[in-house]
C-alpha cells in the first residue's frame, strides 16, 4: 500500500515537471510567424538570444531566423535540461577544455558589435544642442562595441567575461580614431575585440543560468528595448538626412518640421478633423459608408470627371457628352507620330469606359427601382 502511494506521489511530481516543460511544436509555431523577433526564443528562456534577434531582424538580418530551423530541436533540449542533451554537454566539456572555435558565433559577434557601435556613433548629435556639445559621448563606442561581443558570447552554454573586449576596444580606440576613416577603426576595433574575447575569455557555462521571474524578465527587456529605440530615435531626431531630387542632403528632422506645415498636410489635416467632426454628428457607421463612398469603389466619381460632368449630370447629358467627346478624340483623326495615336487611342479608351461605366450605373439602380417592396 505504501509502495502504490510513493508511486502515485512520483507520477504526479514527474507530471508536474512536464506541465512546464518546452515543446519543439510551439518552439516552431513561433519560430515561423514571430521568430524574426526572437519569439521562440523568449518562449525558451533564452532572452538575450531573443533580444539579439529583436534587435538585428532575425538575426543578423534573417540569417539566424533560417539556421534556427535547424537548431530549435537543441535549443528545446537544453531549456528542459533532458538527460540525454546534458550527457552530450558534459563530454564536450570533457573533450574540450574550452568551447571550440564556431563561425557563426564569430560572426554574430563581429556583426551585433558592429552594428551597436556604428548606433551609438550616429545617434550622438553632430551640432550642437541647446548649447551642448555631445562629441565626448563619443567615448561610448567601445562600451557599446564590447557589450555586444559579450552578450554574443554568452549565448546558451558558453559564457566569458566582458573586461577582455572592454579593455582591448579601449586600447584599440585611441590609435585607430587617429589612423582611419569611420568605417576602417570601427571595423578594426570589432575585430580586435571579438578575436581577444574568443581568445582569451570565453570558457563553458558550467552552471545552467538562474531562473529569473516574468516580471524581472519583462523589466529588463523592456529596458534593453527602450535604451536601443532611443539610440535609433536620437539618430533620426538630430543625425538622419535623405538627399532630394536636386541632389542636395536634408535633415529628416527638419523636412518633419516642413511637412507639418505644407499645404498636402494641413488639407490632410483639415480633411480628417471634417470627418471626426461628421463621426460626431452622424455616427461612425454613416460616416465610414461616406468614406467607402469617396473611395469611388465603382469608378462613377472619375467617370463623372473624364466626360467633364457634374456628378448630377442626368443619363441624356452623359449620353451626349460622350457622344461629342468620342468623335473629338477619335484616334482616326489624329495624323502625327506614333506616340500621338497612341495617347489618342487611350484616352478615347477612357472616354468609352467612362461611359460604360456611368451607363451600368444606371441600369443597375433602375433595376433596383423596379423590384417589388
Amino acid at each position: 500500500m505504501g509502495e502504490a502511494n510513493g508511486t502515485r506521489v512520483v507520477k504526479r511530481q514527474v507530471n508536474a515537471s512536464n506541465l512546464g516543460a518546452k515543446t519543439k511544436f510551439r518552439a516552431y509555431v513561433l519560430w515561423l510567424f514571430g521568430g524574426i523577433f526572437g519569439a521562440h526564443h523568449f518562449y525558451l528562456g533564452r532572452d538575450d538570444h531573443g533580444f539579439l534577434w529583436w534587435c538585428s531582424l532575425g538575426g543578423y538580418f534573417g540569417a539566424g531566423w533560417l539556421r534556427d530551423l535547424f537548431k530549435i530541436p537543441g535549443y528545446v533540449s537544453d531549456a528542459n535540461n533532458e538527460p540525454e542533451y546534458i550527457e552530450w554537454f558534459k563530454n564536450q566539456v570533457r573533450t574540450n577544455n574550452k568551447p571550440p572555435f564556431s563561425t557563426c558565433r564569430f560572426i554574430g559577434g563581429v556583426v551585433i558589435s558592429y552594428l551597436w557601435g556604428e548606433l551609438v556613433y550616429m545617434a550622438i548629435p553632430e551640432d550642437e544642442v541647446y548649447g551642448i556639445n555631445f562629441k565626448p559621448l563619443m567615448i561610448l563606442i567601445p562600451a557599446a562595441v564590447a557589450l555586444g561581443v559579450w552578450v554574443v558570447g554568452n549565448v546558451g552554454r558558453e559564457e566569458g567575461s566582458i573586461w577582455v573586449p572592454l579593455v582591448a576596444a579601449y586600447v584599440c580606440y585611441p590609435t585607430l580614431t587617429y589612423l582611419g576613416d569611420d568605417s576602417t577603426w570601427m571595423s578594426a576595433m570589432v575585430l580586435t575585440a571579438a578575436l581577444s574575447f574568443d581568445t582569451w575569455s570565453k570558457r563553458w557555462r558550467l552552471k545552467p543560468k538562474k531562473k529569473r521571474g516574468l516580471v524581472r524578465r519583462l523589466t529588463i527587456l523592456g529596458l534593453a528595448a527602450l535604451l536601443y529605440s532611443s539610440l535609433w530615435g536620437s539618430y533620426f531626431v538630430f543625425n538622419a538626412r535623405f538627399t532630394d531630387s536636386e541632389g542636395e542632403e536634408i535633415k529628416i528632422s527638419e523636412a518633419v518640421k516642413h511637412f507639418l506645415t505644407s499645404p498636402i498636410w494641413l488639407d490632410l489635416k483639415a480633411s480628417l478633423h471634417e470627418t471626426w467632426r461628421h463621426a460626431q454628428h452622424h455616427g461612425f457607421w454613416a460616416t465610414w459608408r461616406q468614406l467607402v463612398d469617396l473611395t469611388d469603389p465603382r469608378g462613377e466619381i472619375n467617370a463623372y470627371k473624364v466626360l467633364g460632368l457634374s456628378q448630377t449630370a442626368s443619363q441624356s447629358e452623359v449620353t451626349a457628352k460622350w457622344r461629342s467627346l468620342s468623335r473629338e478624340n477619335h484616334p482616326d483623326k489624329v495624323k502625327g507620330s506614333e506616340d500621338e495615336r497612341r495617347v489618342a487611342q487611350e484616352k478615347f479608351m477612357e472616354i468609352q469606359q467612362a461611359y460604360e461605366i456611368l451607363s451600368s450605373a444606371k441600369n443597375r439602380r433602375q433595376s433596383r427601382n423596379r423590384k417589388p417592396a
